[in-house]
């Protein structure tokens, strides 16, 4: 209730510190430990939860929609993340490809519950469920309210709540789709992604219908990872 209050009146804050939440305990995962990749993970999702939950009202755009071409698009880009491989379609490789960056002495250890706490284990079985879920519910809506609805309609007009959601902006599409994009380690997959998103918002004039569509490429992601062991994804 405090916070609803603190932030009413101020429409792109209360669409910014769930993201800005999540940003900044993703960037502590690890930082205190091997195991703080997890449990901060965990408290990760369970703020953005809370967060999303306290400011939902003033957001009236985050509402769950069903389509087939949610569906499809969450499919698509789940596809596209996995298949699309290659030296520049990850940040690590690309600057390290344009001489802007050096290779890593040591490689950052994959996001691998089971060979953390052993495979099977109930701590391993518990972080999986997190992540999975965290990533199919909690995610989605933070990221699409803050890239869909705020960003894009920003960049178009400082008051952006009189953009219509529908419309095509050129310059706001690409803008937005690239930022999303180049924050992901998977960037050409990620510019993709966003594309992709923005797309079903303004062909449906919704967020809706783009928080379903990260919710199917996420949870898709999630199995996959744990189904092939691909914990770099994670």
């Amino acid at each position: 209730m405090f916070l609803h209050k603190k932030l009413s009146g101020h429409p792109g804050l209360t669409r910014m510190v769930p993201f800005v939440a999540v940003v900044l305990l993703t960037a502590c995962q690890g930082k205190m430990g091997a195991t703080s990749a997890y449990w901060l993970y965990f408290a990760k999702t369970l703020i953005g939860l809370g967060l999303l939950l306290a400011l939902k009202p003033l957001m009236q755009e985050i509402r769950w929609a069903f389509s087939w071409e949610a569906v499809l698009v969450g499919v698509a880009v789940f596809a596209v993340w996995v298949g699309v491989s290659g030296e520049w379609t990850t940040q690590s490789s690309l600057w390290i490809k344009l001489g802007l960056a050096k290779a890593p002495t040591m490689l950052t250890p994959a996001w691998n519950p089971n060979e953390q706490f052993g495979t099977g284990s109930a701590l391993a079985c518990f972080f999986i469920a997190v992540r999975i879920l965290g990533s199919a519910l909690v995610i989605p809506p933070i990221e699409e309210v803050f890239y869909r609805s705020f960003l894009y309609r920003y960049v178009a007009q400082q008051d952006f709540l009189t953009v219509p959601m529908n419309k095509f902006l050129p310059i706001p599409f690409l803008v937005t789709a690239a930022i999303f994009g180049l924050a992901h380690n998977e960037w050409l997959a990620g510019i993709f992604c966003g594309a992709a998103y923005q797309w079903l918002v303004i062909r449906k004039g919704r967020l809706g219908d783009s928080m379903t569509a990260h919710a199917v490429t996420n949870f898709l992601l999630g199995v996959w990872v744990v189904s092939r062991s691909a914990w770099h994804f994670w």
